[in-house]
């Protein structure tokens, strides 16, 4: 006989596995895309800039191209947290997909036409669409408790990691003559924008609504702004927001900018940049799926993040070390064990200090600071590359060090609540 509490964790377990494969096909399709824009800009031979271009020139434009997804991003996030609080989380998601669609899609006739600013106009699409992260992690935390939430955030590092596993490498692949000879930098967009339209259709077929008390709450674009300065000025949360910050803004400087150091200094191509990611994307989705599931029953967030920030920011430096390309990824699985403990339990903490009506508002804020360190690295990073190539790496783990002291200050002085 199946009693209230039975039919009700079954029918968040559904919902949880419906949002994991929505957060899995976007970021197969983020994933296929990703190997591709760096070889796109930085060789000369894919004929995407002129010849003229030096490589100074080519690695600035790179960033501030990377940077433009984000600065998007830092804008339609809170927004589109918001508007879910208001409207429900499945009809906002379905309009950031098809944003994305319509990105990559412009992308893809941005590499055909040879024109630059199609591509920074679909990166700024896609960018809206892709700030649909505070959507789902508001998502989940309608159908968790303080128990389960840290595993349920969880389950989106798996499905990121997944996602990472097979993009990189079906985008490498996509983007190779070789594979198949009509294979070129536009057929991964082109895959991408098909894998968003099929993402539409699962949502609209299978996504049942999380939200039970809808709050309307006043939203503009400038909301990314005013998060940003509230997260820094709340008396309650400041230190754990600038501790995030710059948690995410060292990590960002690795995971936005790498791709550099593998074309300079190993001289990858996209294929074997696919592959690397995708190396990287296992070892995320084996340690999510095994050691932080098991580490998330144990312990509280507060209790993780202050060992696995600290080892994070000193896994990064480990990326110093190697002198020849298999060497890296003896460092991969390292990093991996520690990222993979960070990133769940910060927004589990994050959640856990929020009340359960500001859900949608204060992971609206969290994907601001969250995207405010993911545009800053790229333009820093392509500036610190004409100093030397390894200077982002540098300030990656040293910046993840700061955020871990931020941590530990708000563990000193915080209350958590349920």
């Amino acid at each position: 006989m199946n009693t209230p509490a039975s039919s009700q964790n079954s029918s968040n377990r559904l919902r949880l596995g419906t949002i994991f494969f929505t957060v899995f096909l976007d970021l197969v399709g983020v994933g296929i895309a990703n190997p591709i824009i760096a070889p796109l800009l930085l060789r000369p031979e894919s004929g995407m800039l002129p010849a003229s271009y030096t490589e100074t020139e080519r690695t600035l434009l790179l960033g501030v191209l990377i940077a433009v997804f984000s600065i998007a991003g830092f804008f339609s996030g809170p927004l589109l947290g918001a508007l879910s609080d208001r409207y429900g989380r499945k009809k906002v998601l379905l309009a950031s997909l098809s944003l994305t669609f319509t990105g990559y899609l412009v992308f893809a006739l941005g590499i055909y036409l040879k024109s630059v600013p199609l591509l920074f106009l679909s990166r700024t699409i896609y960018g809206i669409g892709g700030g649909n992260l505070s959507v789902i992690q508001s998502a989940i935390a309608d159908v968790s408790d303080a128990q389960s939430r840290a595993k349920n955030f969880g389950l989106t590092g798996v499905a990121f990691g997944l996602g990472f596993i097979i993009g990189p490498a079906l985008g490498g692949e996509l983007a190779n003559p070789n594979t198949v000879s009509w294979f070129n930098f536009t057929t991964p967009f082109l895959a991408a924008a098909l894998l968003s339209l099929i993402n539409m259709l699962l949502v609209v077929l299978n996504f049942r609504e999380t939200l039970q008390h809808p709050v309307d709450r006043p939203v503009t674009l400038l909301t990314g702004v005013r998060n940003l300065s509230e997260a820094f000025t709340n008396q309650r949360l400041r230190i754990l927001f600038l501790g995030v910050f710059f948690y995410s803004l060292g990590f960002n400087f690795y995971t936005q900018f790498f791709q550099v150091i593998l074309i300079k200094v190993f001289d990858y191509n996209q294929t074997q940049i696919g592959r690397y990611f995708a190396y990287v994307g296992l070892w995320v989705a084996l340690m999510q799926g095994t050691v932080v599931r098991r580490v998330a029953s144990l312990y509280a967030p507060q209790q993780i993040l202050r060992f696995s920030v600290l080892g994070l920011g000193f896994a990064l430096w480990l990326f110093l070390l190697p002198q020849e390309s298999w060497q890296l990824f003896l460092v991969v699985p390292i990093m991996a064990l520690f990222q993979g403990l960070t990133s769940p339990n910060s927004t589990a903490l994050v959640s856990q200090s929020a009340g359960a009506q500001e859900q949608g508002q204060t992971l609206g804020i969290n994907q601001s600071v969250l995207s405010a360190a993911f545009a800053l690295p790229p333009i820093i990073a392509a500036y610190m590359d004409t100093i030397n190539v390894y200077l982002p790496i540098v300030v990656a783990g040293s910046m993840v060090l700061v955020g871990w002291g931020f941590f530990t200050r708000f563990f000193r002085t915080a209350v958590v609540t349920n």
